[in-house]
């Protein structure tokens, strides 16, 4: 029975974006009919996301290619309508009430509902903006309702190893049964319709194409929307040799605040820059020997990394659910699968066209206000492009399958809450103490030096004004705060911030240990210990952030190039 309704429901959910999918963009002129109070403050909010048009260049494609694509953005749409239902029962009832609202503050609200997936706001640590709106769910619809997140972890305690590893797995959800009783759903069941509908897009674009590649990983994820089991077609995602590059499917476990156990839906189709993605596959092949410089205790090293670290230099058609929710995503590492990434390794993929449209559109206008004036000059967008490649590549090293009381488990699964922040200012740290390694063994030109470190610092700022109550904001106030207590980032008297080239590259190191180290500890207690002494907006850095007022916090992408594929 709950199949057939969540079936039901997901399919609604589906029209009902499709109805709605082309919001007024931000800063367009206020409707009209009634410019109330709430509509200003909600078009205010919304405009903080600079509309951009985001578009790619198919000349190459042939007919039959662009027929793929066009159904791989289909396929993307409903992966918008699954990441809704995950986030809130509730989504699909409010969206629908929204678009029928044709008042200036009912069109304000469903573009802002539509922007941050919600009625939360995502950069204003999840504030309601739809009267009605309960506070947002840290479980999101992950788990029942009515649970607690003590009886939850109660629950999966007392399971056997089996069962647990099902019930805190990336693809399930946690139900109540007719008696009461907790199980853990497979997506498969949980998602059936939706997923069922996704899959006869991705099967479409396999027929259509022509590139091998495509059409296996196509095949390969249709199947497992229908199984739950991801392996085969990650791997062959990491194999595709195409023009298209499309990743879809559940993937990050930001939205699940209780544990990071439950992966999202999103979607990213894309097109590849050839030329660009072979400049970059340099830095795969430096992977482990960076590995094997970490400053932490080599028994914590992994003394052989998957194989594969394929890097692709794309630009962005279309993107969807987890992938399109406030704040964009500027590159990404995946799979994110413990076992994919041991065997097998992991693939960086860098959306060249959204990078650089936050280059131009928000970091460059923040560096004139943050950084002293000596420095801005420094802020350069090759810095700003690698410094993302390095992040994404540093996902991969450090401790991931690790053992704690002679037991194995994982770092996910021992931080837990934690992870995703302690995560994400891992990779940043790592990234940049791997570019000096990279620079001092003549990989990389010296020039970049100053420029990446001062880069870094302005981009911090664009990284905090997402909002510390998200993983990548809170991430950055670790590594500022870290930074600035070891000396290696100043504030002037005028109360910019400036770069001590003498202190610098010690606290990179420093930090970068300390954080691989307590991931290979499975330390939760070091964790929640760094968040809640580092993870915090400092006065001299709010006074910074409170003069960005006039700055875009980040793009609101309008993907023209699909609008077009889809006539």
């Amino acid at each position: 029975m709950r199949v057939v309704a969540m079936a039901v429901t997901s399919a609604a959910l589906v029209a009902a974006l499709a109805a709605c999918r082309a919001p007024v963009p931000s800063g367009m002129p206020a409707a009209a009919e009634s410019d109330d109070a709430a509509a200003v403050e909600l078009r205010r909010q919304s405009a903080r996301f600079a509309a951009t048009e985001l578009s790619a260049d198919l000349t190459d494609l042939p007919p039959n290619e662009r027929e793929a694509l066009a159904h791989l953005v289909r396929a993307a749409q409903v992966m918008d309508a699954l990441f809704l239902e995950q986030v809130w029962s509730g989504n699909e009832t409010m969206l629908q009430a929204l678009a029928k609202d044709e008042s200036a503050a009912g069109k304000a609200r469903l573009h802002a509902f539509l922007l941050n997936k919600g009625p939360w706001s995502r950069l204003d640590h999840n504030e309601p903006f739809v009267d009605g709106a309960p506070p947002k769910p840290a479980s999101a619809n992950y788990y029942p309702a009515d649970a607690t997140k003590a009886e939850i972890e109660g629950w999966i305690g007392s399971l056997g190893t089996d069962e647990r590893s099902r019930a805190t797995g990336f693809f399930t959800t946690i139900r109540r049964g007719p008696t009461g009783r907790l199980t853990a759903v497979p997506y498969s069941l949980e998602y059936q319709g939706a997923l069922s509908l996704a899959a006869q897009h991705l099967r479409a674009a396999a027929a259509a194409t022509t590139q091998p590649t495509l059409k296996a990983f196509l095949e390969a994820r249709a199947a497992a929307f229908a199984s739950d089991d991801y392996y085969d077609s990650d791997v062959k995602w990491m194999e595709l040799n195409s023009s298209i590059e499309p990743t879809i499917g559940p993937y990050e476990v930001y939205e699940d605040e209780w544990f990071n156990y439950k992966a999202a839906f999103e979607a990213f189709i894309t097109v590849k820059d050839r030329d660009a993605s072979e400049r970059l596959q340099k830095f795969a092949g430096a992977l482990q020997e960076i590995e094997n410089h970490l400053p932490i205790d080599p028994a914590y090293r992994n003394p052989a990394l998957g194989s594969m670290a394929p890097i692709a230099v794309v630009n962005t058609v279309f993107s969807a659910g987890d992938a399109n929710r406030g704040v964009q995503t500027a590159a990404f590492n995946l799979p994110n699968d413990e076992r994919v990434i041991r065997e097998k390794g992991s693939k960086r993929v860098m959306l060249k066209n959204n990078q650089e449209a936050k280059f131009q559109k928000v970091l460059v206008p923040i560096a004139q206000v943050a950084l002293a004036p000596s420095d801005r000059g420094a802020v350069a967008f090759d810095a700003f492009f690698t410094h993302i490649l390095m992040h994404e590549l540093m996902h991969g090293l450090g401790p991931h399958d690790i053992r704690v009381d002679g037991r194995a488990t994982t770092v996910r699964q021992e931080l837990k809450d934690t992870y995703s922040a302690i995560e994400e200012a891992k990779a940043d740290i790592s990234g940049l103490f791997a570019l000096q390694y990279l620079i001092d063994q003549g990989q990389i030109d010296s020039s970049m030096q100053q420029s990446m470190y001062t880069t870094f610092l302005a981009s911090a700022f664009r990284s905090l004004r997402f909002g510390i109550g998200e993983a990548h904001g809170r991430g950055q106030a670790i590594q500022l705060n870290y930074l600035l207590d070891s000396g290696g980032f100043v504030v002037n008297a005028d109360g910019t911030f400036t770069v001590n080239n003498d202190k610098i590259r010690d606290g990179v190191t420093a930090l970068t240990r300390d954080i691989m180290t307590l991931q290979a500890e499975g330390s939760y207690a070091k964790a929640q210990q760094m968040i809640d002494t580092l993870g915090v907006l400092r006065p001299q850095t709010q006074a910074v952030l409170d003069k960005l007022s006039s700055v875009p916090v980040d793009i609101e992408p309008r993907f023209v190039t699909a609008i077009e594929l889809l006539k």
